[in-house]
């Protein structure tokens, strides 16, 4: 069991939000920390069906609550439920938890999203700070921080599981499209973008399915959580840019999972793509947990120089390149040095598979075993000196 960062929902009083795919630990983080809620999982088909059927039943279920949390979990099953919550929220201010693993069917559905009354929270995969002595760099590129790879089953089998599952429960159930088939080949092509530019067409032409149903299947995956996308870092710009976004899965070890591979791949670039995946999804973890207001992009000229982030906030500009190398040449400081003669008041780092800390032309160059474990750190006294 391990202590989670995501602390801020403890201090309010008031109802919220925690959206996060499946298996982040939403419900053990619950459980845990709002021992006493009454608790409706929509995964219970009792439960499913008895409101599906009557929203208002709602009320009637809830008897005597006190002041204890009333937590619905997967509350994007049953969308137009938030308008009961919504009129108690207002009628009996009761205080409510509405966790999902997918944010679709609220964002599209034109549903009640209780008009601000209510403050969002994300759970994300395990990060390395919280798992402390456990952090393993090697482990980690190879099964990623979903908390049940670390919870003595055979992390291979979950994986594979939990992607089936993704496809089955998620997209199959929740009806988001109707061949099944065709989407797992997506996933499967959409798994060599990762840590790319998106390229629609291309994905389109190897997937053999019509551009604009490859436009809405990357909507999918975003929707349920299940992938982001990178902007590139544009303000105050002195260079040509490319303007598509950069592609990633949330896991290091779901985008291994979901990647097909074989003799005629290179074992070594796919442990580079997914260390850049490990450090993606750290940032994003630690930069919301704490608050940091940082927003996250990539950087990229239209003579295909490139930066893998750039982290722009209220605490500074940080650009991060990262290399799954054990040396570092002065080849692999190009990128950063171009970037911060753009933006001198940025901060380089390089993140390497070395063991050797170390400053290059100003740049700092950290090992990935200690780097990500310390973004927080890094993030939080970001400086040039």
């Amino acid at each position: 069991m391990y202590t989670r960062n995501l602390n801020k929902p403890l201090k309010i009083e008031s109802s919220f939000f925690l959206f996060g795919p499946r298996g982040t630990g939403k419900t053990t983080w619950l459980r845990n920390n709002i021992p006493d809620s009454l608790y409706f999982d929509l995964l219970d088909s009792n439960i499913y069906m008895d409101l599906l059927a009557r929203p208002e039943r709602l009320e009637e279920m809830i008897v005597s609550p006190g002041n204890h949390w009333i937590v619905i979990d997967e509350i994007q099953r049953i969308p137009m439920l938030l308008n009961e919550v919504h009129r108690l929220i207002e009628n009996r201010r009761l205080k409510f938890v509405l966790t999902g693993s997918s944010a679709r069917k609220l964002r599209h559905g034109g549903v009640n999203l209780l008009a601000g009354r209510a403050l969002t929270f994300n759970m994300y995969p395990l990060t390395a700070e919280e798992l402390g002595k456990d952090f393993n760099i090697d482990f980690s590129l190879t099964y990623g921080h979903l908390p049940s790879v670390y919870s003595g089953v055979d992390p291979s089998e979950y994986l594979a599981s939990y992607v089936a599952t993704y496809l089955r429960e998620e997209v199959l159930q929740e009806g988001l499209t109707r061949n099944i088939g065709a989407f797992s080949r997506f996933m499967e092509i959409a798994s060599f973008s990762q840590g790319s530019a998106l390229n629609y067409s291309e994905v389109a032409r190897e997937s053999g399915i019509d551009r604009k149903t490859v436009m809405n299947y990357f909507s999918i995956l975003e929707d349920l959580l299940l992938a982001f996308t990178l902007p590139v870092f544009s303000k105050r710009a002195k260079r040509r840019l490319m303007n598509q976004k950069k592609f990633y899965f949330f896991d290091s070890g779901v985008y291994r999972a979901i990647r097909p591979s074989g003799p005629l791949d290179a074992p070594e670039e796919i442990r580079g793509i997914a260390l850049e995946t490990l450090c993606y999804q750290e940032l994003r973890a630690v930069n919301d947990y704490y608050r940091l207001g940082y927003s996250l992009h990539y950087w990229r000229t239209a003579t295909g120089v490139e930066v893998d982030f750039v982290l722009y906030g209220p605490l500074g500009l940080i650009a991060i390149e990262v290399k799954h190398s054990k040396k570092i040449s002065s080849k692999n400081l190009s990128g950063l040095k171009t970037f911060i003669n753009d933006y001198p008041e940025a901060l380089g780092l390089i993140i390497y598979m070395g063991e050797r800390e170390e400053i290059r032309n100003g740049i700092r160059i950290i090992p990935a075993s200690i780097a990500i474990p310390s973004f927080r750190k890094i993030l939080s006294n970001n400086n040039n000196e």
